[in-house]
């Protein structure tokens, strides 16, 4: 059972990387729930204080994903449709990926941008707002990036530390 739990998480932990750029997967909380899982084995010991601190971390993060890019919207001047060109731009970026890795950084911003010029007459003031949605995006996927990156490296170490009990089949 072990090893389902450890496989499991693993992937769980995967997913959530994946998540702090896909916004229809909450990223941390996934990375999280494969954390959980990995403290489920009977393999390795319990510790509240991890799975609190990372929880906490987790909540977080996830009310600052929603705050940030609002205040960063709010402060340049921008909309709700900044936002929905931002992501948008994302989707696009992930389903047609014209211009390579870079496409992540890129659709997002333009995104925004006709977003804020369909919202907007004023073209300097569209372009401001839309710089504001695109860096409060990019600070709120940085934050979950971060924290499930984390998670994933310490998934690991925990994992290789306790690999002799995990796989131990006696």
């Amino acid at each position: 059972m072990d090893i389902v739990l450890l496989v499991l998480g693993l992937i769980l932990v995967l997913v959530g990387i994946l998540g702090s750029f896909l916004p229809v997967l909450p990223g941390p909380p996934i990375s999280w729930v494969g954390l959980l899982l990995l403290y489920l084995t009977k393999a390795v010991p319990d510790n509240w204080w991890v799975l609190g601190t990372t929880l906490f971390l987790t909540l977080l993060v996830t009310v600052l994903d929603y705050v940030v890019p609002a205040m960063g919207t709010k402060r340049f001047g921008g909309s709700k449709a900044g936002i929905w060109g931002t992501t948008i731009g994302l989707l696009v970026a992930i389903f047609f990926p014209v211009f390579g890795p870079f496409g992540i950084i890129i659709w997002p911003f333009i995104g925004a941008l006709v977003g804020e010029l369909l919202n907007k007459t004023n073209q300097r003031m569209a372009l401001k707002a839309a710089l504001g949605s695109f860096l409060g995006f990019l600070t709120g996927t940085f934050m979950k990036l971060v924290l499930s990156v984390g998670m994933a490296v310490f998934f690991v170490i925990k994992a290789i530390a306790h690999a002799g009990s995990i796989f131990s089949f006696g």
